[in-house]
């Protein structure tokens, strides 16, 4: 079969089993399949596909039906312009995480910066990739997720300058940082069972909620940051869309100042960033 007809084919799959987005999701598992850029896609319509090859894209079509995400099947996700490795044992990132990013870059680079609950290492990664002169520490309890984010860091080109460790939020975390990100887990468990089959399916649990209300790590991570922040220091977190009053009661009531809730690119609450007191103003 010609290129474009299989690419047809498969998008015709994607659609009828109800796929949303049917028609990238299907240019994206072909170019993989065929390991080309998806942008080749258009240039080499006229192409036969080998049939290794189509048999690979459509056990890559079958996957994606049964509701598997694409990143999930391809190993990577794109972020802030980059491609992150991706496997089960890590939360796939979504689009709406860049917002925490275009905030942090809007202040000057922090000397060092702590990542909590890494995942797969974009947030600190990434930071670390459009600031060479700053440093960092990224902390997951999953070793498994460690693993891929000491990849990530590899590849892209900051393992000199970032530092993975295992802890439970702040336990072996030591020192002081101009900035603190994480994206941690949030959904409530009341809301667990509503989620998409290709986030109920396919991301660790651990990465999605911490069970109760959601808002657990959010009284752990502002708890610890006056001690792990310099005077002046950046908080900066991920939230759930309806999140933001609750997690910006919880910074304040741990002393935390300048705190704000900014929305995503669709208009929710995302984020929700604070500042620690400044030196004149500690006790």
């Amino acid at each position: 079969m010609i290129l474009r007809n299989v690419l047809a084919m498969g998008t015709i799959r994607l659609r009828e089993a109800g796929i949303e987005g049917a028609a990238r999701d299907a240019q994206l598992l072909l170019a993989h399949a065929l390991r080309i850029d998806v942008m080749h896609l258009a240039l080499e319509g006229g192409r036969d596909v080998p049939p290794a090859d189509l048999l690979t894209y459509e056990h890559h079509l079958d996957r994606r039906m049964a509701h598997e995400p694409v990143s999930k099947i391809t190993g990577t996700r794109a972020f802030w312009g980059r491609d992150f490795e991706v496997t089960r044992d890590v939360l796939d990132p979504r689009p709406e995480t860049e917002t925490l990013i275009a905030l942090a870059l809007q202040d000057a680079p922090p000397a060092r910066l702590l990542d909590l609950g890494t995942g797969s290492g974009i947030l600190a990664i990434t930071l670390l990739a459009q600031w060479p002169e700053a440093r960092g520490v990224a902390v997951d309890i999953s070793d498994a997720a460690l693993g891929v984010a000491r990849r990530n860091a590899t590849r892209l080109g900051v393992a000199d300058r970032l530092t993975l460790d295992r802890s439970d939020w702040y336990g072996t975390v030591g020192g002081r940082f101009g900035l603190i990100v994480s994206n941690p887990p949030y959904i409530a468990a009341s809301e667990m069972p509503s989620l998409a089959p290709e986030v109920l399916g396919y991301d660790p649990e651990l990465a999605l909620t911490p069970g109760g209300d959601g808002l657990a790590p959010y009284r752990v991570i502002a708890a610890g940051a006056g001690r792990h922040l310099d005077p002046g220091g950046r908080l900066m977190v991920e939230i759930g869309h309806r999140q933001g009053p609750a997690v910006a009661s919880i910074f304040r009531d741990a002393g935390l100042e300048d705190i704000a809730i900014h929305p995503d690119l669709d208009g929710r609450d995302r984020v929700v960033t604070a500042r620690s007191k400044h030196e004149s103003t500690l006790s």
